[in-house]
């Protein structure tokens, strides 16, 4: 007889919940530290490393608008070009690991970049938008399923959207044909108790659809592992994650960690760790990510980590009581 599979959307830690689904932005969200300048090399090494951790969705990058984003500054994973993708992933793309890209709403010409599923090795399209963006978003999820893709959405910035709008926005996506919903910590502000709402917030909106809801943490504060947990114990069933935290500022949380809390079986910690620690940790020397003050000042504010990325590339990066003053004083 199988062992008993504890529900931890009841508080259970021991056992572990089959229905979550991981989703890995290493590429795609480390991507904004570089302008999305990763090698083929490092890229292949990510989607083999997800794939033997037995990680659910693998999210290469943007679908960005070549309009709006040059093509000579920016690097191939900015736009996700089908050739780009083919290359990395060879003829070994794996049936059980969906192939992701982000759709920025205002930021991504879909009608055209976004081809045929039949044509194309992307399983996904996740369009991301802010309150604003809610009509162009929707139409996105839309014309990505009526090309055959499964679609999610996700609402940034939800720390600074006031409880009304987001009830309507849900109410929304509840009636769009996207699979799941993400709650975003875009500003790495929420703290437990408002993520644990927020996800309760979010299902009760999405009662009797079918849809999932997401969680993506930052960690400016150190609480994006927490706050993911949180939203797990909440109901959450779909988690982002990054190898070794690697994101925007103060990075998100760390796939290693997730997949040793989930205890899921079908998770295999190992091939995350010598990623993390062939790859990533030289990685960590040339490039900068993970927490530190500026990013921790940002998010007890609730702004945007832009002015902190901006701080911490200055001439005094550790001038930290200045950069406090300044936020304050812009406050």
């Amino acid at each position: 007889m199988s062992e008993p599979v504890i529900n931890r959307a009841k508080g259970g830690w021991v056992g572990y919940r089959p229905e979550i689904r991981v989703l890995d932005c290493t590429v795609r969200d480390g991507g904004l530290i570089n302008d999305h300048l990763f090698d083929d090399e490092l890229v292949r090494r990510v989607y083999q490393t997800c794939v033997a951790a037995g990680v659910d969705y693998v999210e290469f990058g943007y679908k960005a608008s070549k309009k709006i984003f040059s093509p000579s500054k920016f690097g191939r994973w900015k736009f996700c070009n089908e050739d780009d993708l083919w290359r990395v992933i060879g003829e070994n793309k794996s049936p059980a690991v969906k192939i992701t890209v982000m759709a920025d709403a205002e930021r991504t010409d879909y009608h055209e970049d976004i081809i045929p599923r039949e044509k194309s090795v992307i399983d996904c399209v996740r369009v991301a938008c802010y309150i604003h963006q809610i009509p162009t978003a929707l139409d996105m999820v839309k014309d990505a399923c009526d090309k055959g893709y499964e679609t999610m959405i996700q609402l940034m910035a939800v720390s600074v959207v006031n409880e009304h709008d987001l009830h309507t926005a849900l109410e929304l996506f509840a009636k769009s044909r996207a699979s799941a919903v993400y709650c975003v910590d875009s500003f790495g502000a929420l703290y437990s108790e408002q993520v644990r709402d927020l996800v309760r917030m979010y299902l009760k909106a999405l009662e009797g659809t079918g849809k999932e809801v997401g969680f993506h943490g930052h960690n400016n504060q150190q609480l994006a592992f927490a706050n993911t947990i949180e939203a797990i114990v909440a109901g959450a069933n779909r988690l982002d994650a990054t190898i070794s935290g690697i994101g925007r500022g103060a990075g998100n949380c760390p796939l290693e960690l997730l997949i040793g809390f989930l205890h899921n079986p079908k998770f295999d910690l190992r091939p995350v760790l010598q990623c993390c620690q062939e790859v990533f940790v030289p990685l960590s020397k040339q490039i900068e990510w993970g927490y530190s003050i500026p990013y921790a000042i940002t998010g007890q504010l609730n702004l945007h980590p832009r002015e902190a990325i901006k701080w911490r590339a200055g001439p005094t990066p550790d001038n930290y009581v200045d950069f406090y003053d300044q936020m304050i004083e812009e406050d």
